[in-house]
């Protein structure tokens, strides 16, 4: 229509929320135009009626009716009138920006933030009330009273020629679950803990049945409190034990303990003390929760309950929540792959001889049976098609464990294990043998993890059972190690501004071939020249980058930026201005700049494999831009000030300077990175080595979170009601949807408003603080200074480097 009419259109719609038991309307955006041209008109959808928003964790009222929305289209003749009452109570003209829903109370202030905001915001910004991010999640120093381990086996039923042609996929084999099985995990009572298994068609049916009971026993027991056993003098406190600070003389000081078994816990503030409640969630652990064992139990959980998702995309889950309609527990499915990145095979080979749970569970074995335990078992998935497979009274032959999504056989070794399982433990069929192992599965799951929750508990004094990834773990973790306190950005130019500078790091193959000949080499010939190929690696790139300077506060526009400039022998700066060349890398005050660069033509022989400031440019024959390091001349280019440094320091000529944004700096992170090196240089085993390295690894991740890439996703249960699979598809938000069954879909909807509520500057900070090593390090300054006849790269990616000699 746009391109037809040389027109550009956007859509807004109304939204309405409620905060408590205030109603209140919201324009947002519904549709942008990419190409905003001289003929351009905004238009408003409206409906006939409205309902209140309801949050990812609400349940669709009972009552809700089948009622029928009529919608109409009006044009929007004055922005700023329709919007300024929902922007400020200032009746002053403003000027608001038509994508982001920001004001402004000039022209030229507008023009200026459209410059950025076109580029990158499809949806309305919006900030947070809260001013910083620090640590607040006192209460998951606790440990989760409960938790479940759990797992599923499954038959693979091959699919036909003809079902595999009504599809462009190429689907061969559907997974139909036939067993299930978990195990209950009772941190302060282990005569609460216990196995339990089904095998059955309806396996998926009992596992949904068995949860919902779960959660009504934890509701009973969160309910009853166990008075304290005995109440000691506060005299002698000095600290709380909850937020950690001393206790002035005018705190009131109680006694904090255990609601579940009485003991005392601490003295703490009488504030920290109300605020350290009992958590109405229990962790339900699966190991690849989100690649695989989600899509079993959705249909069967929402008969008992109604979901809410974290969801990675409308098919894939980072977690899910079950909430009762009839308490207030809350099932919370979580993915322990997503916090040990590793196999159950690995994981289980890593774990000590203790096995804990692994031995409650099987205490009458002797060591020689409970050892064939102790290593995750083999099975013959793809053999097993039906039910009636589980009957058969013999191991099946090696031939029947060979894997059809990996192609691979198992190994003689695993093979004899596996017989030696069964004879071991008597199994009467394979559907016995296939109990034992979903079994063992799930003890060394719950023993593995057990084990990595008690490291990090006793390393980081926080449970990682409360939270969903490990970066969101490790992200608490550093801001109560720190007690950093990080500011959030409340202008939108300025967010705008450290998202128009985040590069990744540099990945590029620039030379397809070489054939490395030298003397060291069997094929070496002596007539031709000497060329060897080197592999260069910078050790712990981002953990470097990590330790350094970062900005975490203080952000400021600088008003006059003709005061920056470059001193030079022949060229003194005049009184008052700054040497951008003498700022110290580690200054309290730091700054990003958005600048114009000239890339001299003498310098490009010489940078051509090691250009300075990489841009997002689209190249030949792509249509997506892509980060390339290249020898152009730059323009309005967002820039740390000591990448800056480092590329005026090699030749580039700074022209122009646009913007400059001033920060306070300081190493706040170094400490923390350094406790996670030092304790994995200290570490005795690879499990421990593994953690502390992700630990770091994983802060970083955390610093780069794009929070407009969150998705969301509703699961509906009915095609008719206000809430109901029928409005939300007819929603101006709706983006796709998958069918789970007749009677339940998950339909994705667009994000209309996003809130900056995440300090991006930091990881905008690290990525360009990281590309200073590349070229600082000494390796790669000492061929910088060779001619290209010497030296040549073939290819790079992040930390590591190919070049030919």
């Amino acid at each position: 229509f746009e391109k037809i009419n040389s027109i550009s259109v956007n859509v807004y719609a109304l939204e309405l929320n409620q905060v408590k038991e205030k109603q209140f309307y919201e324009v947002v955006p519904a549709r942008l135009t990419q190409n905003k041209l001289d003929r351009h008109v905004n238009l408003l959808l409206i409906q006939d009626k409205y309902f209140p928003k309801l949050n990812d964790y609400d349940a669709p009222p009972s009552d809700d009716e089948n009622i029928e929305i009529k919608y109409h289209y009006c044009w929007i003749k004055d922005m700023s009138r329709l919007l300024s009452s929902q922007l400020s109570k200032n009746e002053h003209k403003k000027y608001i920006c038509d994508r982001c829903m920001n004001y402004f109370y000039s022209g030229n202030k507008l023009a200026e933030h459209e410059e950025f905001c076109r580029d990158i915001n499809k949806c309305k910004m919006t900030v947070p009330k809260y001013d910083d991010v620090a640590f607040r999640n006192f209460t998951y120093k606790q440990t989760t009273p409960f938790i479940i381990y759990a797992d599923f086996e499954c038959q693979l039923h091959n699919f036909t020629d003809s079902n595999v042609k009504l599809s462009k996929t190429a689907k061969y084999q559907k997974h139909v679950p036939y067993s299930a099985g978990y195990y209950f995990n009772c941190a302060y009572d282990d005569s609460l803990s216990y196995f339990r298994s089904y095998r059955g068609e309806n396996c998926m049916e009992w596992f949904a049945k068995e949860m919902a009971e779960i959660s009504k026993f934890v509701d009973s027991k969160i309910k009853s409190i166990v008075p304290m056993v005995k109440k000691p003098s506060t005299s002698k406190a000095t600290v709380c034990h909850i937020c950690e600070k001393r206790f002035l003389a005018t705190d009131i000081i109680v006694v904090d303990h255990d609601h579940f078994t009485g003991e005392i816990r601490g003295f703490a503030h009488q504030a920290c003390n109300l605020n350290f409640r009992k958590v109405f969630v229990v962790p339900v652990a699966f190991h690849n929760f989100s690649g695989y064992d989600s899509h079993f139990m959705i249909i069967d959980l929402c008969k008992h309950g109604h979901l809410s998702l974290l969801p990675i995309n409308k098919e894939k889950y980072i977690s899910f929540t079950l909430h009762s309609d009839e308490h207030k527990i809350r099932l919370r499915f979580i993915d322990t792959m997503r916090f040990m990145g590793a196999s159950l095979d690995e994981l289980a080979s890593l774990l000590d001889t203790s096995e804990k749970i692994l031995k409650q569970q099987f205490y009458s074995l002797d060591d020689d049976a409970f050892n064939l335990l102790t290593c995750k078992g083999v099975f013959c998935y793809d053999y097993v098609d039906s039910l009636g497979k589980l009957e058969e009274t013999s191991l099946p032959t090696i031939s029947h464990f060979y894997n059809k999504l990996c192609d691979e056989h198992i190994s003689e070794q695993k093979y004899a294990h596996a017989q030696k399982v069964w004879s071991t433990f008597e199994c009467k069929n394979l559907g016995e043998y296939s109990d034992l192992y979903l079994k063992t599965d799930i003890l060394l799951l719950a023993d593995v993890f057990e084990q990595f929750r008690q490291k990090c508990r006793d390393t980081y004094h926080l449970d990682p059972a409360w939270y969903y990834t490990i970066p969101g773990y490790t992200w608490d973790c550093m801001l109560r190690y720190t007690k950093c306190r990080l500011e959030l950005l409340k202008d939108v130019d300025m967010i705008l501004f450290i998202e128009k500078g985040i590069r990744g790091g540099i990945s590029v193959c620039s030379n397809r071939f070489s054939e490395a000949n030298n003397k060291y080499m069997s094929t070496y010939d002596p007539t031709q020249p000497s060329k060897y190929i080197m592999y260069l690696d910078v050790n712990n790139l981002y953990g470097w980058a990590m330790s350094e300077y970062l900005p975490f506060g203080g952000f400021k526009w600088i008003e006059d930026v003709t005061k920056f400039g470059v001193a030079s022998k022949s060229t003194k700066l005049p009184k008052g201005h700054i040497d951008i060349m003498s700022i110290p890398n580690a200054a309290k005050e730091g700054y990003f700049f958005q600048v114009d660069l000239e890339y001299p033509r003498e310098l490009h022989d010489k940078h051509k494999d090691f250009p300075f400031a990489a841009e997002h440019r689209i190249p030949p024959g792509s249509k997506l831009p892509k980060l390339l390091p290249t020898l152009f001349n730059k323009s309005k280019y967002i820039i740390h000030y000591r990448n800056l440094k480092q590329a005026l320091s090699n030749g580039l000529i700074l022209t122009k300077i646009h913007k400059v944004l001033k920060f306070n700096q300081s190493a706040w992170l170094r400490p923390y990175i350094e406790l996670n090196t030092n304790l994995r240089a200290a570490s005795k085993s690879s499990f421990e080595k593994n953690l502390y390295k992700m630990m770091n690894n994983a802060v970083f991740g955390k610093t780069m979170e794009n929070i407009r890439r969150h998705r969301t996703v509703k699961i509906c249960k009915n095609w008719n009601g206000r809430y109901g699979a029928k409005n939300l598809i007819a929603s101006i938000r709706f983006h796709s949807r998958t069918i789970f069954s007749e009677n339940l879909v998950a339909i994705e909807l667009t994000k209309s408003v996003v809130c900056f509520n995440k300090p991006l500057y930091i990881g905008a900070a690290i990525l360009d603080i990281s590309k200073l090593c590349m070229i600082a390090a000494p390796i790669y300054k000492g061929l910088l200074k060779h001619t290209t006849d010497l030296v040549s790269s073939m290819a790079t990616r992040f930390s590591l480097k190919i070049v030919r000699l």
